[in-house]
């Protein structure tokens, strides 16, 4: 089993995914810039959850990103200059992007996109020798922490490094309810992001928590 380390682990997508991988068996590192945050996290995801006790602990963002595989789920404005700081202990590895850029339009979320057309795409740029993976932007994050219930939806999962993105595939086919979509390279990132504004405003819309599905897949 792989380690995980989650940089921005204590945000409510970070926690939840946190949560799920640690279920799956893996050990992993909820990362903050407030490493005594982080921990009291990690303590309280054990006493709710007693199975995940000695497979996810809290720390700091550098302690995260020691991990093999690490995950960014930082609020999207600070995502770039998070990664920036971390460069060498990514380097070579696999880095995970679930950030959507979105901005607060009067009562609707808008998507952002950024000068390279996604979150994911400026992550890969800050980070040229990491293989970085857009996944998780669409999996509602209250349904993503509950982990003694399978998961109900579709993981995209983009990047521009074939195994990375291969790798990654199976580990989210790891997780109970979600089935993993190879979508391509980092250029879908744009829009797969982008979608995640219009799952919200259903969402508020409809007074519910959606996910996507694709018909017409077999797997």
């Amino acid at each position: 089993m792989k380690s995980i380390g989650v940089l921005g682990g204590t945000g409510p997508a970070g926690m939840a995914l946190g949560k799920r991988f640690a279920k799956i068996g893996h050990r992993v590192v909820l990362g903050s810039r407030d490493p005594q945050r982080a921990i009291e996290k990690a303590s309280e995801a054990c006493t709710e959850y007693e199975e995940l006790k000695d497979l996810i602990i809290g720390g700091s963002n550098e302690e995260a990103a020691n991990c093999d595989i690490v995950v960014v789920a930082t609020p999207w404005e600070g995502a770039e200059s998070t990664v920036r700081g971390l460069k060498s202990a990514l380097d070579g590895k696999i880095v995970i992007s679930m950030v959507n850029a979105l901005l607060k339009v009067g009562p609707s979320l808008h998507p952002y996109l950024p000068p390279r057309g996604s979150v994911t795409a400026q992550i890969q740029a800050a980070l040229p020798q990491s293989k970085v993976v857009g996944a998780f932007h669409h999996a509602p994050a209250k349904e993503l922490g509950e982990i003694r219930d399978d998961l109900d939806c579709d993981i995209m999962v983009v990047a521009d490094n074939k195994d990375a993105r291969e790798e990654v595939v199976a580990l989210v086919d790891q997780i109970p309810g979600a089935r993993a979509i190879d979508a391509g390279t980092n250029v879908s990132a744009g829009a797969i992001e982008s979608m995640t504004a219009v799952l919200i405003n259903i969402n508020i819309k409809y007074k519910t928590r959606s996910s996507i599905r694709l018909s017409g897949l077999e797997k």
